[in-house]
């Protein structure tokens, strides 16, 4: 039986299996074609992987370039023969989007064209839910190249669709209700906003953002809880439990969501300080080999480096420097550090390990355990710290 896209993230919410949710939704109605699309693995764990690449850890344009090169390659060569939209893709698809041109980005580039292009550029088919939104990031970017209206359009129509429905009433489950749909839905808007010139988009995704943030920041520790249900949740050590992906993910977020803010704009003080405020937490705990363990505040309770987490606090590092956010002598031997960890999880062939598989919090992995969505963060970050390389 195909497992529908929708039926596969039911159970990721949810927390039953894929096939389980799949057996009901046989029973209700009809899918959609988009929802009939073979769901693809978005990851493995293999017993071995075989010997590390042991890639040179100056940040030299020469040495970024061969890193980031092996990985992506790796990932081309996987992609599965039938286009994905899910947002685990839609990751790897923005960090092909990254990979400078004179790192061979045509090559990526056009991977992700065809991608869209073979889903005709249409979201995922839930209107009111980020994972399904994700996607738009890569849409976008290729329409600001081409301009071809059939390259935002459908994007743009789902946007004001979500945007003239009501917003949820419950408290704990806003629009955004896990702090990871940071990434996913807001960069859309921004996007939006940049193409159309239209700033109703940016207002929304404001507003949106702020609940989400009322609700899952905490303003002491400058992290965010994954939902509502981790709000009183501890580590072994008694502090609270943040999760690094999560948390990644909304560095991610705000970096992308800045990048599409006029110079101007009254909201570019909120994100530059929530940027800030994350960046200095980050570096107080930042572990001894530059990487951040699943939970962040008890690393002690976690063996292993989470790379898909790491990645992007490394990406919106490297950006807060290059941009003048953050001061390069405090931030910048993090970023080298970062950098240099994140490579002692790359194997000869491009596999990029430990990366945790989907889940919504520190969950268990292995050192060959590899997932789009880190290769993704994993080319942004290598991306952004080549812009400023010699």
């Amino acid at each position: 039986m195909k497992i529908s896209k929708f039926a596969l993230l039911a159970g990721r919410v949810c927390g039953v299996p894929a096939l389980a949710v799949a057996g009901v939704l046989s029973l209700a109605a009809p899918l959609t074609a988009q929802e009939k699309l073979q769901v693809a693995s978005p990851g493995d764990t293999l017993t071995t992987a075989g010997p590390l690449a042991h890639l040179s850890p100056r940040l030299s344009r020469r040495d970024l370039a061969r890193a980031m090169k092996l990985v992506a390659d790796w990932q081309l060569s996987r992609l599965p023969a039938e286009p994905q939209y899910d947002w685990t893709w839609a990751a790897l698809y923005a960090g092909f989007m990254g990979v400078p041109q004179k790192v061979a980005g045509d090559k990526y580039q056009q991977a992700a064209l065809k991608v869209s292009s073979q889903l005709n550029w249409q979201p995922g088919p839930r209107v009111m839910h980020a994972d399904d939104q994700a996607i738009g990031q890569t849409y976008l970017e290729l329409y600001m190249i081409h301009k071809d209206a059939k390259r935002m359009e459908p994007m743009k129509a789902r946007l004001d669709e979500e945007m003239a429905t009501p917003d949820p009433t419950d408290p704990k489950r806003p629009l955004w209700w896990w702090c990871d749909a940071l990434f996913m839905a807001p960069p859309v808007y921004a996007d939006m906003a940049k193409a159309t010139g239209d700033d109703k988009y940016l207002k929304f995704m404001d507003h949106e953002w702020s609940v989400t943030t009322n609700l899952l920041y905490d303003h002491d520790k400058h992290l965010y809880f994954r939902d509502a249900s981790y709000l009183g949740k501890k580590e072994k050590n008694g502090e609270p439990l943040f999760w690094s992906r999560g948390n990644g993910w909304v560095m991610g977020g705000t970096v992308r969501v800045l990048k599409m803010l006029p110079a101007d704009s009254p909201l570019r003080p909120k994100y530059v300080q929530l940027l800030k405020e994350m960046a200095a937490e980050m570096l107080a705990i930042q572990g001894k080999d530059g990487l951040w363990r699943p939970g962040l505040l008890d690393a002690d309770s976690y063996p292993l480096p989470e790379i898909s987490g790491s990645a992007f606090i490394t990406y919106a590092l490297a950006y807060g420097v290059n941009e003048g956010i953050l001061d390069k002598a405090t931030y910048w031997p993090a970023v080298e550090k970062a950098w240099a960890g994140m490579l002692t999880h790359v194997y000869a062939d491009g596999r990029l390990g430990c990366i945790q598989p989907v889940g919504a919090a520190p969950g268990a992995f292995s050192e060959t355990t590899s997932y789009v969505y880190g290769v993704g963060a994993y080319l942004l970050a290598g991306s952004e710290i080549y812009r400023t390389a010699k």
